[in-house]
């Protein structure tokens, strides 16, 4: 009751600060987690796909889905290397508690600003680091953050030739490493469809799985 009182009047101590900025950031990565198998499923099920259209040679659809998985692996080492920046602020905060035994308040950190100006950047830890970035400018931890804009073209880098890429890739695993013998896929034209029914039913298998992925991407 007394603490709770203490805390209504004088608000947090740096301490209980401190242990709530690093429940918040095991939440975010156990959110993180989440996505990754997440992710982890929807490629699997796409490589399934991808493999049953490469049989067919149907170099258009090979394309969007391989498309899919590198931008899906783009995302996910986004996330994975997101958890690893949110595990060493935790740790930076540790280290500030340290400190604080000795110089009795909480100490700036330039590392804390410049780990906490990349996650912001991340839909979806922006709005927790936003919240926090707050807190530790109040607590004197970090000076505001410049934001730096994000150049919409990164996204897009190599994903072509990476599609590519993975196309050939599961062919040789199709034809049990004899891909040489059958040309790679991205070279082959486009075949013609006998049955109109069955490519129509192929898109709308596409379109769904894009549809998935694409929800998966943007968090």
């Amino acid at each position: 009751m007394l603490k709770s009182l203490n805390t209504f009047i004088f608000g947090l101590s740096p301490e209980e600060r401190v242990r709530k900025w690093q429940s918040h950031l095991r939440r975010e990565q156990r959110g993180l987690d989440r996505e990754i198998r997440q992710l982890d499923q929807a490629v699997t099920r796409t490589k399934t796909s991808l493999k049953q259209v490469a049989k067919r040679n149907d170099t258009k659809s090979c394309k969007i889905l391989a498309k899919e998985i590198v931008r899906s692996n783009k995302q996910k080492e986004r996330l994975l290397s997101s958890k690893v920046q949110l595990n060493s602020i935790s740790m930076q905060l540790s280290s500030q508690l340290s400190t604080m035994k000795v110089t009795g308040s909480l100490q700036k950190s330039t590392e804390i600003m410049k780990l906490s100006s990349s996650l912001i950047k991340l839909p979806q830890l922006s709005s927790t680091m936003n919240q926090m970035s707050q807190e530790m400018m109040k607590a004197g931890i970090m000076d505001e953050m410049l934001q730096d804009t994000m150049d919409a073209n990164d996204e897009e880098d190599g994903v072509e030739e990476e599609a590519d890429e993975e196309v050939d890739k599961v062919l040789t695993e199709i034809t049990g490493g004899k891909l040489s013998q059958i040309g790679s896929v991205t070279n082959q034209p486009l075949p013609d469809v006998e049955n109109n029914q069955a490519e129509q039913n192929n898109d709308e298998e596409l379109e769904r799985m894009q549809k998935q992925l694409d929800g998966l991407l943007r968090g």
